[in-house]
């Protein structure tokens, strides 16, 4: 039987000073380690998803945490049969994730972190504020009940949407989740700056929370999007069957699949009559190239199908 690749979301608000120091070495553990996918570092920490071998992944988190700074450092892990990343990066960012919002640190102030095998207590409390801080496109396809969907379409649209619908002398109890808790333990600095003063979030995330709270006693409902080739995650962690339209990112079900304005590749139901003729064009060209590489047998490094390969086959 082929070994399962592991692919591990990890990260850390920590210090790092010398994070422009720290690329070229990562990079070369990734490597020397067989790792495939994207880390981000930053002064305020480092960020990323990555897939390998058991002993791969074993081995960068190993050399992770051989720097004091890293040892207790974020990391939960699924599993799939394909590899989901096709190159080997490490990227210097001003911010692991995007706020845009000068002097949010949570290296200084963050909410109280919330176990996955508590958050069910939390969010039943009738006084608790539920946000979900993910992207509209991530929260279509699920979320918790009875959380509230900000609509956003990036992260740094939430300090707005906050401002402008949430007030902390009404809101006193906020609770807060993401996909894998970084996102949603930065908003959570973020909201203790506006006043707000009971701010809870849910460590390590929607994945953590997949892992550890079983099926029949869940509050989620749909599935969870991850950001690798496996698109979304079923409450056992499982790959979905979701695939993702390559002209504007969004995740498309069987049904969307099965649309007039599906063309794999190019466009779909979503976006079919948004997109500018500059943007439709890339998506051909990229289509085209696809499929030439996949007609010489050689998987394309960008937008390449797995799935439709696999059900080729």
């Amino acid at each position: 039987m082929t070994q399962q690749i592991v692919v591990a979301a990890l990260y850390k608000f920590v210090t790092l000073e010398n994070y422009v120091d720290l690329r070229e070495p990562l990079l070369q553990a990734m490597i020397d380690n067989g790792i495939k996918g994207t880390l981000l570092i930053a002064e305020e920490g480092i960020n990323g998803t990555v897939s390998g071998s058991r002993e791969g992944i074993d081995g960068l988190m190993a050399w992770l945490k051989n720097d004091p700074r890293m040892d207790d450092i974020d990391h939960k892990e699924s599993y799939c049969d394909e590899q989901p990343f096709y190159r080997t990066k490490v990227k210097l960012k001003k911010e692991i994730v995007t706020l845009g919002v000068e002097g949010v640190d949570p290296n200084k102030k963050v909410g109280t972190y919330v176990d996955p095998q508590n958050w069910n207590a939390l969010i039943s409390d009738p006084e608790v504020l539920l946000i979900d801080t993910r992207n509209d496109y991530e929260v279509s396809i699920g979320t918790f009940e009875g959380a509230i969907d900000p609509k956003t379409t990036s992260f740094r649209e939430f300090p707005d949407y906050i401002k402008a619908n949430f007030d902390p002398a009404v809101h006193k109890k906020v609770a807060m989740f993401c996909t894998g808790g970084i996102r949603c333990e930065k908003a959570s600095s973020y909201m203790l700056s506006q006043g707000f003063d009971e701010v809870y979030h849910l460590k390590g995330g929607i994945l953590k929370y997949l892992e550890e709270v079983p099926q029949e006693e869940t509050k989620w409902q749909g599935d969870c999007f991850v950001f690798d080739n496996r698109v979304t995650v079923r409450h056992d962690l499982s790959e979905g069957d979701y695939d993702q339209c390559h002209a504007c990112r969004t995740p498309v079900s069987v049904e969307d699949r099965a649309s007039e304005h599906y063309v794999a590749g190019i466009s779909c139901p979503h976006c079919w009559d948004k997109l500018s003729e500059k943007t439709r064009r890339s998506a051909i060209d990229r289509q085209k190239q696809i499929e030439l590489a996949k007609a010489r047998n050689m998987p394309h490094p960008i937008g390449y199908n797995y799935k439709q390969s696999a059900s080729e086959a």
